[in-house]
């Protein structure tokens, strides 16, 4: 299958039709578009809430009134149906409606993270040919001549005309780009369909939240990441109330969950981390809590058992990507390893082990991870070379990641590729900030790795060799050219820098991350 915009973006579906229409066949898809999956929800529950933000309860019949104001406000904008809306907004309800109004006109949502920098911003915008932007920051809008309308939240809201669904699309057809730093030097982004989001995602949501008929998700990451795009598909597939924070903040997390009975706590290692190191509040009431979920690289032993301890529940991670890969381990036990997960779910994503030729291995032996299921998304976008590296003939996605099947069938992950710097709940890719930091014209070289940090897991170090008879740049210095020059968004800027007189070598003369790795840590040590 092919879908191409009206302003001539072409994606592909790398996964068999015959494969996809199997699924369906399985019951593991709806066969519907997202809108039509939220209008379902919106008539079986009209008042139920759909988002808590603030002092902000916000009801399904109201979100849904508003995604048709919304979607009146693109379309006076010009927006119509086979476009791409650009979504860059904070955490609330108005990132929710602007997503579910391009869905409700037939159009793509690219959700990204909001903060400041417009490096990223102009990157997406320009190789998915967005048509319109939602978001609260000025943006240049030079060199982006697909680009209609840069639109406020206020602007959405001011309409006074609701736009009205369009014909229903394709469940197989396009409906959310997801976007991720992957270890490419501009951000990837990969399309997926109406049946991956609602039914492989949904499927994954569905095992978490094991049969509660309306859970309350406290989702403290942000709903445009990949891990956060279970905001809205607990929306349209599972009719959750989603309670969101402005910021995070500990004690107001452990407040919320009181306050709101939160059933289900979507976060990450830091974030748990921060809320267990808490004393007990006075009243505390956490009973509410039916299951703990994080997304991290194997949870810190500690971190676990605290969050057990604390909260009294099973804790799940989830091993995953916006590639459409997904596995999860339930945990009850302090002391268990959690780099050991459950068998992969055939509704959501199976797993193959292989070898460097491509070639499958049997069961119990170490290869690298390939993923395939209900979830696999449709491809990159406007990045085929991303496509014939990383994708077969017949849809299986290249993970990067090693690992095995044990006997039991279980997955166990051994290594994560290690091109990725992770923050808390952030991937930033060494090579994006790489390519801006050896602008400077300081710099003969600058390189990226991670140092080791006991809060965040990982901080982003950047190692650097001045130009001869060139001072070395301090950090703020460097920071100030990489975010006022280079526009990079502030999240991705290094918080340590080493400077060296010349890069280590390995043996066949390329440069040696490892050494030098080690070398920033003594370094910083």
């Amino acid at each position: 299958m092919s879908w191409t915009s009206r302003q001539g973006l072409t994606l592909a579906d790398r996964v068999p039709t015959a494969l996809r229409r199997a699924w369906s066949a399985d019951g593991h898809y709806l066969d519907s578009d997202i809108y039509r999956l939220f209008r379902q929800r919106v008539l079986a529950h009209p008042d139920r809430d759909a988002v808590i933000h603030g002092d902000t309860a916000v009801s399904y019949a109201q979100l849904d009134y508003c995604v048709g104001r919304f979607a009146g406000a693109l379309a006076a904008a010009g927006v119509r149906d086979r476009e791409i809306v650009a979504v860059r907004l904070p955490n609330g309800w108005p990132a929710l409606a602007a997503e579910l109004a391009a869905a409700r006109l037939g159009s793509v949502a690219l959700t990204f993270p909001d903060g400041p920098g417009s490096s990223e911003a102009r990157s997406l915008l320009a190789r998915s040919r967005a048509t319109a932007l939602v978001t609260t920051r000025p943006l240049d809008t030079t060199d982006l001549p697909h680009l209609k309308a840069v639109l406020t939240p206020e602007q959405l809201i001011a309409c006074q005309e609701s736009a009205d669904p369009a014909a229903p699309a394709g469940p197989d057809a396009p409906a959310r780009i997801l976007v991720s730093s992957g270890s490419e030097a501009e951000p990837k982004m990969i399309a997926y369909s109406h049946n991956a989001m609602g039914g492989g995602r949904g499927n994954y949501l569905r095992a978490i939240y094991d049969g509660e008929p309306a859970p309350r998700s406290l989702i403290l990451v942000p709903l445009s990441a990949s891990y956060g795009s279970l905001g809205t598909v607990s929306l349209y597939r599972h009719g959750a109330t989603l309670v969101l924070l402005d910021r995070f903040d500990p004690v107001a997390a452990l407040r919320a969950i009181a306050e709101h009975r939160v059933t289900h706590l979507f976060a990450v290692a830091t974030i748990l981390r921060r809320m267990t190191a808490q004393p007990s509040l006075t009243g505390e009431d956490l009973s509410s809590l039916q299951a703990v979920i994080a997304s991290c690289d194997g949870l810190p032993a500690g971190v676990l058992a605290a969050a057990l301890e604390r909260f009294g529940r099973p804790v799940s991670n989830v091993y995953g990507s916006s590639d459409g890969v997904n596995c999860r381990g339930e945990y009850r036990i302090t002391g268990a390893e959690t780099t050991v997960l459950d068998r992969p779910d055939p509704a959501v994503c199976d797993f193959e082990v292989r070898d460097e030729q491509g070639c499958p291995l049997p069961a119990g032996t170490a290869g690298e991870l390939w993923a395939r299921g209900p979830m696999t998304p449709l491809c990159y976008v406007g990045a085929p070379e991303l496509d014939a590296r990383s994708r077969d003939a017949v849809g299986w996605v290249r993970t990067g990641d090693h690992g095995l099947i044990d006997q039991h069938g279980r997955l166990q992950l051994l290594r994560r590729n290690s091109q990725l710097i992770k923050r808390g709940g952030y991937s930033i890719s060494p090579a994006e900030v790489e390519r801006h930091a050896g602008a400077h014209p300081a710099l003969a070289e600058a390189i990226c790795v991670p140092v080791p940090d006991a809060d965040l897991g990982e901080r982003l170090c950047v190692c650097v060799v001045p130009h001869q008879d060139h001072p070395t740049p301090t950090l703020a210095e460097l920071n100030h050219f990489l975010e006022e020059q280079r526009g990079l968004e502030r999240r991705k800027l290094p918080e340590q820098l080493v400077a060296l007189t010349a890069l280590p070598l390995g043996s066949t003369g390329k440069l040696s991350r490892t050494e030098l790795s080690r070398m920033a840590r003594e370094i910083l040590a």
